[in-house]
């Protein structure tokens, strides 16, 4: 671990990392990128091998115990999944409450906030905090709350009525079923299942530090996870999936792709999806995700948008020297199986969830509150000017 030995706020010759690159805060046993094959790994597994034979449920027990379920194990967890899965009268309400012009990411902030108010009722903040085995069980029922109110949110801003949840349906399968009414196909189901265990965790990103910092505090899980929600709202982190598809939609043909490309570059307009601090060869996710998107082109009939896709792609690196990250071909992805682009950063949270919370008991299992220093810039000691 690093330790700070810079000066005191009020002065010195710290060495100021911007954006913290390059500190490491704490200790963490949940993932880490392997340099040697560039490649994620969730407690230990590659996360394209989890993603090729797992569950997503399977995987979020993973994360949040350390080992890969028993049959037992999963059977007890998606029975707790299944149990908690409805929309409850007092979340839709409060989002009800909320315009229909809002950003959903706002109703899920929203809705965390009425969960976990239900949640911690009549305890004292302290023993909201709980301990990380709560934290986990609290966890469990907050991954299975959200898929409602994602697919609510989509459904309310086309007009339409809640679907019930089925308990027939794995997470992945009734988080669409709940949000088109259609039993979903089985390559889109595998497609989407691949996604959020892609999306599932990622170390010390901004949310999930956001989480931990929150977490250090002893303030309770909901309160974390709602802080997180915040942080992965922002277009640098969450949002650029949105922007991806956005982007795509204005170049709208990869014939145009060129073109676009200069005047964006004269600009200097940030193209999001490419791009990873912590990713120097390439994010080890795409692969993964590109071959779920090729399977959803083939299944939808859209090789134009698979034209599109490869045209950028291939003039951005060519140019810049920048590949593209897991944002890129989530986005399309999401778009081909019907999802508005502005349900696309909730559908992160579905999935972020079981990371940021994995981390939550984590930091809580050996807390310590985190406050950094700051180089101090502003004027020296001044004296109060008398009063005029």
């Amino acid at each position: 671990m690093t330790m700070n030995t810079s000066q005191p706020d009020d002065g010195g010759q710290a060495e100021v990392r911007k954006g913290l690159a390059g500190v490491v805060a704490d200790v963490t046993a949940i993932s880490k990128v392997d340099p040697e094959t560039n490649s994620l790994l969730y407690r230990g597994y590659p996360v394209q091998d989890l993603a090729a034979t797992q569950p997503f449920e399977a995987v979020a027990w993973l994360l949040w115990h350390g080992e890969l379920p028993t049959a037992d194990e999963l059977a007890g967890l998606r029975a707790t999944e299944r149990e908690h899965r409805a929309l409850a009268d007092d979340v839709r309400a409060a989002i009800d409450l909320l315009p229909v012009s809002a950003h959903p990411m706002d109703e899920l902030r929203t809705a965390v906030s009425v969960v976990g108010a239900r949640e911690v009722a009549g305890l004292s903040a302290l023993d909201a905090a709980a301990d990380p085995e709560e934290t986990v069980a609290r966890a469990g029922r907050l991954f299975a709350a959200l898929p409602a109110v994602v697919a609510y949110g989509q459904r309310r801003r086309r007009g339409l009525d809640v679907v019930e949840a089925r308990d027939d349906l794995d997470f992945s399968a009734n988080l669409l079923w709940m949000t088109f009414g259609t039993e979903p196909e089985p390559v889109v189901v595998d497609a989407f299942n691949r996604s959020m265990i892609l999306y599932a965790e990622h170390s010390f990103n901004a949310s999930t530090f956001t989480a931990r910092v929150v977490t250090s505090t002893l303030a309770d899980v909901h309160s974390a996870v709602v802080a997180a929600i915040a942080a992965l709202k922002g277009p640098l982190h969450g949002g650029a999936n949105e922007a991806v598809m956005e982007t795509l939609a204005e170049i709208g043909a990869a014939d145009r792709v060129a073109a676009w490309l200069d005047d964006a570059l004269a600009r200097k307009r940030k193209i999001m999806g490419f791009g990873h601090r912590v990713y120097k060869h390439g994010d080890s996710r795409v692969p993964t995700m590109k071959a779920a998107l090729d399977t959803l082109v083939e299944h939808y009939d859209r090789p134009d948008l698979g034209d599109l896709y490869a045209a950028l792609e291939s003039e951005f690196v060519a140019r810049k020297g920048i590949y593209p990250n897991l944002d890129y071909p989530s986005g399309p992805a999401y778009h081909l199986m019907g999802f508005d682009t502005a349900t696309f950063t909730p559908l992160f949270v579905a999935a972020r969830v079981t990371g940021w919370t994995a981390h939550v008991a984590e930091q809580q299992a050996a807390n310590s509150l985190i406050r950094p220093l700051s180089e101090y810039v502003g004027p020296a000691r001044r004296e109060v000017p008398r009063r005029l």
